[in-house]
């Protein structure tokens, strides 16, 4: 049971910020001293937030960002990816740049008044991005710094929470124990309370520890407090009185513990992170599930550990620490070490698992069985892979970690090889870079090219859909030397084709086709025929932006037939957009019609709103050349929205240049401008010159008929642009604008 004590005050001053609300400012920071984290703090809190809840009609959202914990702490990213959940965005359109996310984040709010808990913040940088700017809706953030930027730069009012006032302190051990031992004195019950430096965590343990033993003498429980308090008194120098205090009650509670219990308590120390599940427990605890649970409940009725849903619970963080310290005091490196072993045992064999039905088509790592008496999770279909996947992944880099940190390399490549396929749908790909690293340098420090080599892949993948192009080419070079090395033709081929694209994004046509058609010839010597037909797709689409139209079109025939007789529907549905294009290309509006209609039918049925946004720009395109200007103007819209919400921000910008070219056949030349200017400035971020040069190009014809000499420079700076690019769509381009301006 959380029971609450009133805080008359600090519940006065967090009224007052909410009358203030609108008028100063929209962001409460309470500030607490180590031992009012916690329970005691939060329970203040979500108190009062349960009694102005009417205030907020549209909800409250609530994180955990455990900056006091000795583990990792929530980012902002995670934590804004979590409330984007929560506020109805799908996985599939969270986007992956963090400011992009909080753009998103901030429209959800802004029309809506919702109440926001930032738990337990280390820094101002986790609670920057999760503010929600204007709007009607308030944040109460709570941490052990004063974050003292929040106040000057965001306006946050300060309220500080100390230790309880000693009527309350006293009033905090009754509610707990009157059920057990009304009988007891106040003035015991207020030594109790000092010796518990009145701060709500030892409090509360101190209490349940009174409840658990009502026959027993109050004297009695002081009195073994208070021996506890001088043993650390003689151990510990240069600690606060608090400090003291609590790790006083800690050992007080935990010697009360079973051996079985207290031993679990321990070996839940080594957990990468302190929140974990009961298979989790049970796997670190070389235990069965019914024992687990059993001892689990133990510790959250002595309230050394809490449960925050079924079969999940977490530490509190000073309490992690404690055990922390315990394991390393009370067990032998061997038992430490095989505790290890074998909690990552269980996560390798559940996300093998996992992977099973997240990614079934491709490779899957051989691993030693299980441990002895680990069992693994398994799913009984894809929707429960991705529930387990999603709440384990605040787990997942910190376990990785932890085999590295401790000389567990074996463990830890395979952890993180297996992690790639075994992520959430809604993760970016960023989010594995850091346990692909690890991992390549532990298969390395063992001398596991072939580890070696498909870890960098993954990391190229990984920096080709951040647009972190340099770094993807890099690893990827790595990649193919590794490969050739060890003579893994799958892994060249996979790599060449991973090159290509990455040349494809960055339009240097020539060497895309090159890597493509290598990668094409590789993968049919092994008859690997679904990633030559993937690879071929590629240089279908090269070649269409060349402009070499015929070769576009027999490299589009060829691998449209390979990926229908594979039943790759995701891979024909490109085919049928590149086809769409192709035959706009020659003339042939309804047979591009008919293919675009089959490829969007294709991205919905799989519910895929990458390939829908994308392929949208095409329909909008076909409905723009015969004049259909309401029905295209409906397509870029829709594209440009899922754009925004994926996080492509040139393809969004591909959007708006569909919408101004539909304004301009509208004579709408004030909005055609608009847009253009916006789809320019983004291209010009992001440092494409192809799609800048395109985009200056509509702009300079939209504005020709008002500002002649405004178009000219934007002809002279697209032609600027062009400069670096020889292929024949590129020439054709430059040789029309170069008309233009002489």
């Amino acid at each position: 049971m959380n029971t609450f004590v009133n805080r008359t005050a600090e519940l006065g001053q967090l009224n007052a910020v909410l009358a203030d609300r609108g008028v100063r400012s929209s962001v409460a920071s309470v500030h607490t001293v180590a031992g009012t984290a916690g329970a005691g703090k939060t329970a203040l809190v979500l108190h009062w937030a349960h009694q102005v809840k009417e205030q907020f009609p549209d909800g409250q959202l609530f994180v955990n960002l455990r900056g006091y914990d000795p583990g990792d702490p929530v980012t902002a990213a995670q934590a804004l990816h979590r409330f984007l959940r929560a506020l109805g965005v799908a996985a599939s359109e969270l986007p992956q740049d963090i400011d992009d996310a909080a753009a998103m984040y901030r429209s959800l709010l802004a029309d809506r008044r919702v109440l926001i808990f930032l738990d337990n913040a280390a820094t101002v940088s986790q609670v920057r991005p999760l503010l929600p700017g204007g709007g009607d809706s308030l944040v109460v953030v709570t941490s052990r710094s004063r974050l003292a930027s929040l106040s000057v730069r965001d306006g946050a009012h300060r309220i500080t929470l100390g230790i309880l006032p000693g009527p309350e302190a006293v009033a905090l051990l009754r509610a707990i124990t009157r059920d057990y031992r009304s009988e007891d004195d106040g003035e015991k019950l207020a030594e109790l309370a000092r010796l518990c430096a009145h701060l709500p965590l030892a409090l509360r343990i101190a209490a349940e520890r009174a409840a658990s033993h009502p026959h027993m003498r109050l004297d009695d429980l002081i009195a073994d407090l208070r021996d506890e308090s001088a043993l650390w008194d003689a151990l510990s120098t240069g600690i606060d009185e608090e400090a003291e205090a609590i790790r006083s009650v800690f050992a007080w509670s935990y010697r009360a513990l079973s051996a079985h219990s207290a031993r679990l308590f321990r070996l839940l120390g080594m957990h990468p992170t302190g929140q974990f599940s009961l298979a989790a427990a049970a796997a670190l605890g070389e235990l069965p599930s019914s024992r687990a649970r059993q001892l689990l409940d133990d510790l959250v009725g002595a309230h050394l550990l809490e449960q925050t849903a079924p079969d999940w619970f977490q530490f509190h963080d000073l309490l992690r620490a404690y055990a922390t310290d315990l394991v390393q005091a009370e067990e032998s490196s061997e038992q430490r070490q095989a505790a290890l072993r074998r909690v990552l045992s269980w996560y390798m064999h559940t996300a093998a698992s996992a992977q099973s039905l997240l990614y079934p088509s491709e490779d899957h790592l051989l691993l030693p069985a299980p441990l002895p008496g680990i069992t693994p999770l398994a799913f009984a279909d894809y929707n429960a892979a991705v529930d387990w996947s999603e709440r384990e992944h605040a787990n997942f880099q910190p376990a990785v970690r932890a085999a590295a940190r401790n000389g567990l390399d074996q463990a830890a490549w395979q952890l993180a090889t297996l992690l790639w396929f075994a992520r959430p749908p809604s993760s970016s790909e960023g989010d594995w870079l850091e346990m692909g690293r690890i991992g390549w340098e532990a298969a390395a420090r063992q001398g596991e090219s072939r580890a070696h080599c498909r870890l960098l892949i993954n990391a190229g993948m990984a920096h080709r859909a951040l647009n972190n192009f340099s770094d993807g080419l890099d690893v990827l070079g790595r990649a193919c030397t590794l490969a050739r090395d060890s003579q893994s033709r799958v892994d060249e081929a996979r790599a060449l084709n991973l090159i290509g694209l990455i040349h494809l994004r960055r339009r240097e046509l020539e060497l895309a086709d090159l890597h493509f058609v290598q990668a094409v010839s590789i993968f049919r010597d092994l008859g690997d025929d679904q990633r030559a037909a993937t690879a071929m797709s590629n240089i279908a689409s090269t070649r269409l932006s060349a402009g070499l139209l015929p070769e576009a079109s027999a490299a589009t025939d060829e691998a449209l037939a390979a990926h229908r007789a594979l039943g790759n529907r995701g891979g024909e549905g490109n085919l049928l957009r590149v086809k769409a294009v192709l035959r706009l290309e020659e003339g042939d509006v309804d047979a591009a019609r008919h293919s675009i209609d089959s490829a969007l039918d294709i991205a919905l049925l799989l519910r895929d709103h990458t390939r829908e946004g994308f392929w949208l720009l095409t329909l909008g395109d076909i409905q723009r050349s015969i004049a259909q200007y309401g029905d295209a103007l409906t397509s870029y819209q829709r594209s440009g929205m899922l754009h925004r919400r994926l996080g492509d921000r040139s393809r969004e910008a591909l959007a708006w240049r569909g919408t101004g070219q539909t304004y301009s056949a509208l004579d709408r030349k004030d909005e055609a401008v608009t847009f253009h200017r916006q789809a320019a400035v983004v291209h010009r971020a992001l440092g494409d010159k192809w799609q800048l040069a395109m985009e200056l190009d509509h702009l300079a014809a939209a504005v020709q008929g008002d500002d002649p000499e405004g178009a000219r420079a934007h002809w002279i700076e697209a032609l600027a642009c062009l400069s670096a690019y020889t292929d024949p769509r590129a020439a054709s381009f430059r040789s029309r604008i170069e008309a233009l301006v002489t």
